[in-house]
Formats: C-alpha cells, sequence, structure tokens
C-alpha cells in the first residue's frame, strides 16, 4: 500500500491487521473486561463539537508549541506502548527515529523492545523514558540512572499500573512470557513471512530493558519469572521524592484521572501530568479522559503543564483537547498501528495526516495560534458546560 494511500488512523489499522500476527496487534488493540473504556475514549472525543468561525486573515497558521521548555511541532507527541517492537522490528528505533525527523517527543515504554541505549545510539534528540517502579527498587534505581545517562528530557510515571486489568484478547490468544511456539502461532507465521523475516532479521526479540539487567535472571524463562512478581503495590504519592531526586530532571505523573489525584501529583514534585485511563487498558468503566480534562485543568492548570492521552485519532482530537486545556496530546494505538502497517515510513505519514488535519481545522475555526485555543472555541455540549458567547 504506497503512503500516500493512508488517509487516517483507521487506514493503518486495517492494513496492520493484515501484516502483524494476531496476538501482537490484538495486544495492541484491546482494552480492560467489556472494552468500554477503551471505546469510550474516542466515542467521547467525538461528542465534543468545535466552533466554526469566518472572516479572519488565516495566511500565517501555527501549531507549535512547547512542553517543558522544548519547542515542538505541533502539541503531539508519542506516548509510551509496551512491547511496540513486536508490531515491527525494532519498532521503538524506528518511531523515535520519525518522531526526531518530525520535531516532537518520543517516550520509550519499561516494557520496550529495544533498550533505553538503543534508543540513545539511533537518535539524537532527547526522549522520554516512562518508567514502571518495580518491587526491587535497586533495578528500579539502575533505569532510573541509566535514563539520565541516556540524556532524556523527563521521567514519565506510571502510577496506575500498580496491577492490571484483564484484557481477554490477551488470554484467547495465549500470549505469554516468553512466548511459546505454538503449532497455532507458527501456523500463523507462515501467513505473515514478511513480518517473521524482519523479526529474523533483528536481535532485539525480548524486552530490552530488563534482558542483561537483572543477575538473579540468567534465563529468559528466570527473567519472565522475575517480571511476573515485581508489581509493587506499596508504590504511593511518597515515592515520587526518591523518584525525582534520583533522575535529577522533569517528572511527569501519569493515570491522572481525578482532581485530587492531580493536585496531590503536583504537591509531591510532578511538573507534568498526563490525564490517562492508560488506553482502557486498565480500570473498565473508569470515564474517559477527554470527559475529566476540563475538571483536571480547573484543578491544577496554574501549577504545572497537562497533557492528555487515550482516544486520540485525528487532528482534530488534538485541537479538541487543546481548546479543553491540554498542553498537548500523546498517542499510543494510532503509531502502533501505523508501525505495523509501514514501520519508521508509516509513523512520518501518521505525523503527516494529524498536521494536515489539524491545520485545516485551525483555519475553519479561524485561528492563527494553536497556543490560543480555549474553551470558547468549543461549542455546549454534554461534556462540556454551556460558557458565554
Amino acid at each position: 500500500m504506497r503512503l500516500e494511500r493512508y488517509l487516517t488512523v483507521d487506514d493503518f489499522k486495517r492494513e496492520a491487521e493484515k501484516r502483524v500476527p494476531r496476538m501482537f496487534f490484538q495486544y495492541a488493540d484491546s482494552g480492560a473486561y467489556t472494552e468500554g473504556t477503551y471505546r469510550a475514549n474516542s466515542d467521547d472525543f467525538a461528542r465534543v463539537r468545535l466552533q466554526q468561525r469566518i472572516g479572519v486573515d488565516i495566511t500565517k497558521r501555527s501549531l507549535e508549541t512547547t512542553i517543558l521548555g522544548r519547542r515542538i511541532t505541533m502539541p503531539l507527541g508519542l506516548g509510551a506502548t509496551g512491547a511496540a517492537g513486536m508490531q515491527s522490528a525494532d519498532g521503538e528505533i524506528k518511531a523515535a527515529r520519525a518522531a526526531e525527523k518530525f520535531g516532537t517527543i518520543f517516550t520509550l515504554s519499561t516494557v520496550s523492545i529495544c533498550s533505553i541505549e538503543d534508543i540513545a545510539a539511533a537518535t539524537k534528540a532527547p526522549f522520554w523514558f516512562q518508567l514502571y517502579v518495580r518491587k526491587d527498587r535497586e533495578f528500579t534505581g539502575r533505569l532510573i540512572d541509566r535514563a539520565k545517562a541516556a540524556g532524556c528530557g523527563a521521567l514519565v510515571v506510571t502510577m496506575d499500573c500498580q496491577h492490571y486489568g484483564q484484557r481477554h484478547k490477551d488470554v484467547r490468544n495465549g500470549l505469554t512470557v516468553p512466548l511459546k511456539l505454538t503449532p497455532r502461532f507458527l501456523a500463523e507465521l507462515a501467513v505473515k513471512p514478511r513480518w517473521a523475516l524482519a523479526m529474523l532479521g533483528t536481535r532485539r526479540r525480548t524486552f530490552g530493558n530488563f534482558a542483561g539487567h537483572v543477575p538473579a535472571a540468567p534465563s529468559a524463562a528466570a527473567l519472565a519469572e522475575w517480571m511476573s512478581q515485581q508489581d509493587d503495590l506499596t508504590l504511593n504519592w511518597k515515592d515520587l521524592l526518591w523518584i525525582k531526586q534520583r533522575f535529577g530532571g522533569p517528572l511527569v505523573v501519569k493515570g491522572v484521572l481525578h482532581p485530587d489525584d492531580a493536585r496531590a501529583a503536583v504537591a509531591h514534585g510532578a511538573d507534568a501530568i498526563i490525564v490517562s485511563n492508560h488506553g482502557g487498558r486498565q480500570l473498565d468503566g473508569a470515564p474517559s479522559t477527554i470527559r475529566v480534562l476540563p475538571r483536571i485543568v480547573d484543578a491544577v492548570g496554574s501549577r504545572c503543564e497537562i497533557y492528555l492521552d487515550s482516544g486520540v485519532r485525528s487532528g482534530h482530537d488534538m485541537i479538541r483537547a487543546v481548546a479543553l486545556g491540554a498542553r498537548a496530546v500523546f498517542v499510543g494505538r494510532p503509531f502502533l498501528y501505523a508501525l505495523g502497517a509501514a514501520g519508521e515510513a508509516g509513523v512520518s505519514r501518521l505525523f503527516e495526516i494529524m498536521r494536515a488535519e489539524a491545520d485545516s481545522a485551525l483555519g475553519l475555526m479561524s485561528v492563527n495560534d494553536i497556543t490560543t485555543l480555549g474553551a470558547d472555541h468549543i461549542e455546549s455540549n454534554d461534556l462540556v458546560p454551556p460558557r458565554g458567547l
């Protein structure tokens, strides 16, 4: 499929489903339990109406903004996603390169296939590192040190994954760590030869931030057993002080859905927060992120930068979130679909599509600078309280 034929995120999704083995495609494209929150994330975005205006000179439009002092091409970055390197061989490297070329942020997950050091060697622009705090605090400290040594621009601490919502698709697909080469999986590889050959051509096929960094786990099986015991149920706000002091750079707290938690994050040292429900992969029944965003902006918008993920599927969604108070949005599934469909070139094409959508929307709203968007650019509806015109 030629790149110019990709026009929407759904185009990438359909192509990725054809190219990526079912268990890995559905690992990305799944939510917890009934997937109600997963669906609500995008459904609620569609209910937010933009205010069309006319009669303004719109020849000098700009999508540029800054996050944590860094200027980016538009208020959209790539969020942390586990095992992106299973959507496409060396997937995290490909995505990071695309983000660097476009001029925006790439966030590497703790449970990535490519390691912190892999990304640092492949790119020059500072990337962000997303941290899962492990029960083994010594290992967690070494992860933070490695992120610092790599020059990461921010540390993103995810606080909504101390334990996990079940994703039924993963169970039905037999997705395990380490992966079992069952007859069913091998049969699928036979009809996905391009993916299989690419994977054979890379050494990166396990969790790069763990393999070789856990002395107590010398084998793949031992590492899997160690990882399965590392969910730290004790993680709380007081831990942020130690994390921030050890990293020594900007701290971002991810997983915020409630104003009180936003206030607590700021009180404990967060320089920014990400309004997130983990893409609907954790608490099934939790509200969509766009629904709670205005309340969180009211609570801490003057005290820290606020970002949003979960449900963003277009440049129009980015515009909606910025108008409701987000400094920027981060996407996960969209760039995974793009990776699975067309690798690095697919992610670059995704950026082009979302930039064109956002630029078109900005012009039709008679706005020249995306940083001037506000609630008065949103029509009243059941998600947004009525405001004076």
